[in-house]
């Protein structure tokens, strides 16, 4: 019997504590357009030291931003062929999702087969104990490795490889978060819906969807679902060409919120992947705009705590004022009388 040594990391990515009522501002800026990232691109990674990571499916690239860098400070060929998803583990090794492999890759430029499987790797993702899970398009499934052990199992999804709309099945599965207690999310694409697997759990619950318990938003095309330090779900909305959010009522729209696709500074075109830096700047990277998109942090929990005890202080300055006046006023009608 072998026994595995499962030691604990910490999270690599970013999980702001933001609240029901954060906003951005709904103008974005270009950090890379089509003549950096290439046409088609689907990955996005921002580690905890706010290094950017993603790839040029065109080129076979993977760029790098560091320092805040404008453009690409590291480009890495490390032979690839088709990249579509990415992951940076806490000490900094890089996985990709290259066509039907998984690949490590080292800033050598050199590349070690993970895993692989006939099927596209549409989404990606490591958890505290080191075991990465794995999307598989076509499949419908979800895999499970620990990535110290050969051996791989199927997290979740039709054990015979079928699509479905049950709880326990997925169809053309893309982007996967797993937080630090081990519950799986799932942006179940063709289903348009987001599935929570909890550990253990066979069958999935939807929490974001039209098939949700509580449906408060249609989903079109959900690509990618990641948490805050807050548990809030936000969700790639593909095909509604926006970036939706939980709150406390359900979900609402936080960028890309025109109603309608486009390449202006407050619209968007098939966002494919997001992901937050350590303040709260939300990124989001588009297909059919071929770019990637900064959306600054405008308002925070902090800010709106201090907002409302100004708001509380003023009032309670003007409420002190105008008894004042009352008594003042009352006094001079008493003198006058």
């Amino acid at each position: 019997m072998q026994i595995f040594d499962f030691k604990i990391s910490e999270v690599s990515y970013n999980q702001p504590k933001l609240c029901s009522n954060t906003t951005w501002n709904p103008n974005g800026t270009t950090l890379a357009n089509i003549s950096i990232v290439g046409s088609g691109s689907y990955a996005l990674y921002i580690d905890n030291h706010n290094t950017i990571y993603t790839v040029n499916p065109q080129k076979n690239h993977i760029l790098i931003w560091k320092n805040g860098n404008i453009n690409p400070s590291t480009v890495l060929y490390s032979n690839l062929s088709s990249p579509l998803s990415i992951f940076v583990t806490s000490n900094g090794d890089i996985y990709v999702g290259d066509n039907s492999s998984i690949k490590h890759i080292s800033y050598s430029n050199s590349s070690r087969l993970i895993m692989q499987v006939s099927s596209l790797y549409m989404g990606l993702f490591i958890d505290i104990t080191n075991s990465i899970y794995c999307s598989i398009d076509q499949k419908h499934q979800v895999f499970k490795k620990w990535l110290g052990d050969n051996a791989s199992v199927v997290a979740t999804g039709a054990r015979n490889g079928s699509a479905g709309s049950a709880y326990n099945q997925l169809y053309n599965p893309n982007g996967i978060f797993v937080d630090t207690n081990f519950n799986l999310y799932i942006a179940d694409w063709r289903n348009n819906r987001i599935q929570l697997f909890r550990l253990g759990q066979s069958n999935g619950i939807t929490v974001a969807g039209n098939t949700s318990l509580k449906p408060t938003i249609i989903l079109k095309g959900p690509s990618n679902v990641i948490l805050d330090g807050n548990k809030y779900l936000f969700i790639t909305d593909s095909f509604n060409h926006r970036i939706i959010g939980s709150d406390e009522y359900g979900f609402r729209c936080i960028v890309g919120c025109t109603g309608s696709e486009g390449s202006n500074s407050n619209q968007l075109s098939i966002p494919r992947s997001i992901a937050f830096d350590s303040v709260g700047n939300l990124y989001v990277i588009e297909f059919g705009n071929n770019r990637i998109q900064k959306f600054l942090l405008t308002s925070s929990c902090c800010k709106y705590i201090v907002k409302s005890k100004h708001i509380h202080f003023i009032s309670q300055k003007i409420s002190n004022i105008y008894s004042v006046y009352l008594s003042i006023t009352a006094s001079s009608h008493i003198k006058m009388r």
